[in-house]
Parts: structure tokens; sequence; C-alpha cells
């Protein structure tokens, strides 16, 4: 079994290597990683997380989906999906296309998490409420972890009423935002040319220029560099950051 995933904020690579080891299997691997596919073709069991966006899967993962389209093949795969709200159906939009592609849906697993959009105030918690967030998270995947091993897998967001809330919910407003990567990202003044944001960015979106930040046209709304910039200098759908999320602070 191999636990692969893609994570900003690091919210689902928790959860992903926690129901991995709580199988038995220590074995995680990030999608960026270069040996990823490699990985994923000499293992059959697959644990895929990836976090929502507006209740779609993030442009990044979808392209490493069909760039590896045919190592998908007969793979059995459990989808983890991490959000911060809802998002109806974020299991089942990488189960479809996974399954055009040939593999075997064990089930669907939703998670909530911390919200991670750093520059918005909407979903914005106290760090209480949000520790509260991971133990219900850690206490929901332990009970997976459990049924799994008595062969019972959930169905979270598989369902077609899944698929319509998702649709409806957020995915058929807001298409536009995940089709593609966005060249929306802001380097704002105050950036330092600290360098940390470009370090970070799993597309290489951002590079030094003349001791400052640039960002380019490859930006998958990870909020990985939003999230650790020192100087809150990068944002993307709001003006200012609100509050940096990671999840080290709550575990």
């Amino acid at each position: 079994m191999l636990g692969i995933y893609f994570s900003g904020t690091r919210n689902t690579e928790y959860c992903v290597k926690l129901l991995s080891s709580l199988l038995g299997e220590t074995e995680t691997v990030s999608l960026e990683n270069p040996s990823a596919a490699k990985k994923l073709e000499e293992n059959d069991t697959i644990i895929f997380g990836y976090p929502v966006q507006f209740s779609n899967i993030p442009y990044f993962v979808r392209t490493f989906i069909e760039k590896n389209g045919e190592i998908w093949k007969g793979k059995q795969v459990l989808c983890l999906a991490t959000m911060g709200a809802f998002s109806g159906d974020g299991a089942g939009c990488a189960a479809r296309l996974l399954e055009k592609k040939g593999a075997v849906i064990l089930g669907g697993v939703h998670v909530k998490m911390p919200d991670s959009v750093c520059d918005s105030p909407l979903l914005k918690k106290s760090f209480e409420e949000n520790q509260q967030l991971v133990e219900k998270a850690t206490e929901k995947i332990e009970k997976v972890a459990s049924d799994i091993k008595r062969q019972i897998y959930p169905k979270e967001g598989l369902s077609f009423l899944a698929h319509v809330i998702g649709l409806f919910g957020q995915r058929l407003w807001f298409y536009h935002k995940t089709r593609a990567y966005t060249k929306k990202l802001n380097i704002h003044e105050n950036c330092n040319g600290c360098g940390i944001c470009a370090q970070n960015c799993p597309t290489q979106n951002l590079s030094l220029l003349d001791g400052k930040a640039v960002a380019g046209n490859r930006c998958t709304m990870c909020y990985r560099c939003i999230s650790k910039c020192p100087q809150k200098a990068i944002t993307l759908l709001g003006k200012k950051v609100v509050d940096q999320h990671v999840i080290t602070k709550y575990v």
C-alpha cells in the first residue's frame, strides 16, 4: 500500500500519513516528488489524498492523474479529500477521473480540517476551535482505519446525490478557478526577497528577480507560499493575509 498526496499547508499530508500508519504502512510520498510515479507503479493499493478547492480537485492533482494515466489501470484506490467546510463530492471528483483510467475505487473519505485560505476571513476559527477540528479529524481517521481492517470502506462523496451537491454547491459557479493554473498570485511591496516562497512552490511558479519574488502563471492555489511568507507579502483571493495556517500549530 502507498499513501500519495498533494498538500499545501500539510493538512492532507497529516491525514494520509496517519491513515497509512494506522493500516500498518509507513510509505507515503508527495505528488511533487520525482519518485511519485514510480512509487505509484510499484504499489497496487493506494490512499490518494488531496485538498478540495471550490468543491473540485486542484488542477495540479488532475494533471498528475492525466500524466500518469496508464499507471492507474488496475490500482485499488481510496480517495481522501480534505476541506475547510464541505465539498459534496470531493472524493468523487478524483474517483470518477481515476475510474476512467481503469482504477478500482475502494471508497471515499471526507475530512474537515482547519481552513488554509490565509487571505480570506470567511472560514476562520480560533486556535482552540482549529485544534478541536484536528482532534475530530484524527478520531475519524482512526475509525476509518478500524473499518478498513474489517474490509468496510467509507463511501463519502461517491454517490449521485453527493455529485449533485458538489456541482451546484460550488463547482458549477467556481469551476473557472480550478480548470487551469492561475496567474493571479499577488506579491506586495513588503516582500524582502527571502526566497522561502520560491523554495516551497510545487510548480516552480515563483522566482526571485532583483531581490523580490516574482509570480508566473502556474499557481495551483495550494497556499503554501502564502502560509509560509514571514512578511505576509503574498495574497491570492483576498487583499491581505488574515491568518497563516500550518498543521503543526495544532498537533
